[in-house]
């Protein structure tokens, strides 16, 4: 297994590639500006086929080129069913959306808990209210790896001031991911990687705070 993390857009919102090395087949984690034409070009080299595309929440950064990718891969989109309607009508959750983002349907739906097979690895479904009502985060438990979007950061928590906040539920999902191997390394949608024991002593503080 491969996984490359590089930012992009105006924000330096992170996609992510996750690549069966055994099968040659790609796999995306968000659509950041610029990402689609990036990673065409670098799986086009490394002649890698892309799958599908998750979306780990709907907010305009982690989605402008998700139209773009369905169409150039002719892949899938999948979201959680609660942010699923911004990623048909962008804007439609309040955020203020600075330039025209093309709106596409999502192909599939996540569902806490749920198990999707990708040749060689198992991503595990964890849902993550807080920053947004669908985020989630990606579990591979057995390569003990998190790609948590805007739900964890490095030394910091996903926004819970914009209109999509939900901090009450915040807790409870950070709860949930400090329950993970401390030795599972995480990637996030802003920033560099970090793990899950570095973080724990943050989350504790804050599940202890007012947020």
């Amino acid at each position: 297994m491969i996984i490359e993390t590089r930012p992009f857009g105006p924000i330096a919102t992170n996609s992510i590639l996750l690549v069966s090395a055994i099968h040659k087949k790609a796999y995306i984690f968000d659509a950041p500006q610029g990402s689609c034409e990036y990673w065409k070009q670098k799986c086009k080299r490394d002649s890698l086929t892309v799958v599908a595309l998750f979306l780990t929440h709907s907010h305009w950064d982690h989605t402008v080129d998700a139209a773009e990718m369905k169409k150039e891969f002719e892949i899938t989109a999948t979201i959680h069913p609660k942010d699923a309607p911004n990623l048909r009508n962008p804007g439609s959750d309040g955020l203020p959306v600075y330039f025209p983002i093309a709106g596409t349907e999502p192909d599939n739906l996540l569902d806490e808990g749920q198990k999707i097979e990708l040749e060689e690895f198992t991503l595990q479904v964890l849902h993550t209210p807080g920053h947004s009502p669908g985020s989630v985060c990606f579990y591979l438990a057995e390569q003990k790896l998190l790609i948590s979007g805007d739900t964890l950061f490095k030394g910091s928590i996903g926004r819970l001031d914009l209109p999509t906040g939900q901090p009450h539920l915040m807790k409870s999902s950070l709860e949930k991911l400090a329950q993970l191997p401390g030795e599972t390394k995480v990637f996030p949608g802003h920033g560099e990687a970090t793990t899950i024991e570095q973080e724990r002593s943050m989350i504790h503080y804050l599940c202890q705070e007012e947020l």
